[in-house]
């Protein structure tokens, strides 16, 4: 059985309609990776409204780790929405709220007293520790890093990296904002061994703390223990204890921003836990709503106790609509049934990408762990020169065969795997199989 179903080439005359609306209604700034316009989802496949049935390995960028309308999901909503759609927690209690938040204390890392404050966006959730990390130390700056992505908001935007796409025309910006690189061990410097790289960027974290900015002025580090939009780069074990261990000797919190790589995409709820490293505030968003707009600041509980009264909150933090949904999201990702599944589809998808790895040569570099998984394109293997061209046109080729696909890295020349972890064996082999062959269709196209 085939999973892709294409009645029409894409987009179809109903899309290229509803498009041709898009363009005239929404902002240009607007992108889109693909002209797929929607009529259905479920678990892993999309309709589109032309009738084209499609496999989604783009998942809405991490956002629906449990699949497309999980039906326990569904049904919470629904449930939810007989009652009462919303009345604000500045103003009222709702339970949802309390059991959301009881959830995420008792599942974030750290053998201490936690609290959680909810928000509708990742942005919001960063935002939010941030200002109560400022609060807390009654210290102003930051440090955050190279190929970081943290929201569009002006706070979070001045954290995001990638200046170009998302930044360019926005500032100015806010101040007391560090920014140094990140270890990304498949573009180390060479004539290094992996070790030696990394104890090269513990020690350029030191130097940072004298040409940059006085540790004793910062009042938090933000992380991705594995960078999203920069490339599914994976932050080493020692470098993130070298974090911990400075934040500690200076007072500093130390986040770890989750909104992509937690909701057990990785194989652990946090992907932080494959380190052993606690952080003082995890942020959470995407996927713990399963396509709901909800995010979550959760940290240690005199740390986010800190603001006055009236100093945290907004007018849609905790719907309780998106609380139902991610409390039964969360009770899916957490089960050791999903995680394995988790790590099953991650196998077949790191068997596969190590194998095209060893036939085409314009791909330098297969990564990730769990179901987060990426290819990186090059121009030369031995130069690694990134080739975003040639990326576009994979996609492009792949999304006009049944796919939905989206790219990422900093030089936006990797394609980001984060199908539905729902999605069947069937349907990510046949998946990998268009894949692989817009992959042969341009690698056939350039001389390496």
């Amino acid at each position: 059985m085939s999973y892709i179903q294409l009645k029409t080439a894409l987009p179809g005359p109903k899309a290229q309609l509803v498009l041709e609306r898009r363009k005239n209604a929404l902002p240009a700034g607007l992108a889109k990776s693909t002209e797929v316009v929607v009529d259905k989802a479920l678990g892993a496949l999309v309709w589109d409204v032309d009738g084209n049935q499609l496999i989604d390995l783009a998942g809405g960028i991490g956002m629906i780790n449990v699949g497309h309308c999980h039906p326990k999901v569904v049904a919470a909503i629904k449930e939810q929405a007989d009652k009462y759609l919303h009345t604000c927690a500045l103003v009222t209690t709702m339970e949802p709220y309390i059991d959301l938040a009881e959830l995420l204390n008792s599942l974030t890392p750290g053998d201490f007293a936690k609290k959680t404050l909810l928000a509708s966006s990742g942005s919001e959730a960063v935002e939010n520790a941030i200002n109560v990390s400022k609060y807390y130390t009654k210290r102003n700056a930051v440090l955050c890093f190279e190929g970081a992505y943290h929201g569009r908001t002006l706070l979070t935007l001045s954290l995001t990296s990638k200046y170009a796409l998302f930044k360019k025309g926005m500032g100015s910006f806010v101040s007391d904002i560090y920014r140094i690189p990140a270890p990304n061990l498949y573009r180390k410097i060479a004539g290094m061994t992996d070790e030696e790289y990394i104890n090269y960027f513990i020690k350029q974290l030191d130097i940072a703390f004298i040409s940059q900015v006085d540790p004793e002025s910062l009042a938090a580090i933000i992380i991705e223990p594995i960078m999203g939009e920069g490339g599914f780069i994976q932050m080493p074990k020692a470098y993130l204890q070298k974090i911990r261990e400075v934040c500690d000797k200076y007072g500093i919190v130390m986040i770890a921003d989750e909104i992509q790589c937690g909701a057990a995409r990785t194989g652990k709820f946090f992907a932080i836990e494959h380190t052993g490293v606690i952080p003082d505030i995890v942020v959470s968003a995407k996927s713990i709503g399963a396509g709901m707009p909800i995010s979550a600041t959760t940290g240690r509980a005199e740390i986010m106790d800190a603001p006055h009264l009236g100093g945290v909150g907004g007018t849609y933090g905790g719907n309780p609509l998106a609380c139902v949904a991610a409390i039964e999201a969360i009770h899916i990702l957490k089960s050791e049934e999903f995680l394995s599944q988790v790590n099953h589809l991650g196998n077949i998808i790191q068997t596969t990408l190590e194998g095209w790895k060893e036939k085409y040569p314009i791909i330098g570099d297969v990564r990730g762990i769990g179901a987060m998984r990426l290819i990186e394109f090059v121009k030369d293997r031995n130069s690694k020169d990134p080739d975003p061209d040639i990326t576009l046109e994979i996609i492009k080729d792949a999304v006009s065969k049944g796919l939905i696909m989206i790219r990422a890295g900093l030089f936006s020349n990797c394609l980001r795997l984060l199908p539905p972890v729902v999605i069947t064996d069937e349907q990510i082999v046949e998946a990998l199989g268009v894949l692989e062959g817009a992959i042969e269709r341009a690698c056939n196209k350039v001389k390496i």
